[in-house]
């Protein structure tokens, strides 16, 4: 299990995101304060945009963790 915080900016980038998590066999959660949503919900995430969220993820997929790191913050 891997957890990175990451922000999200536009469609185009929730786009890419929902993309890359729907691709991956594992669950894969997003949180928000007390929010938790699936990665692989488009207007979950898009609700949550220019918010920092930590995602954790309960496997490990090669391009989602580079898509994941593309958004990531300090």
């Amino acid at each position: 299990m891997s957890e990175k915080k990451i922000q999200l900016q536009n469609v185009e980038e929730v786009k890419e995101f929902v993309s890359a998590a729907e691709k991956c066999e594992f669950d894969i959660d997003v949180k928000y304060n007390h929010i938790i949503v699936d990665a692989k919900s488009f207007l979950s995430i898009l609700a949550l945009v220019r918010t920092t969220l930590c995602v954790t993820s309960r496997g490990y997929d090669s391009t989602f963790e580079k898509t994941v790191d593309k958004y990531a913050v300090c």
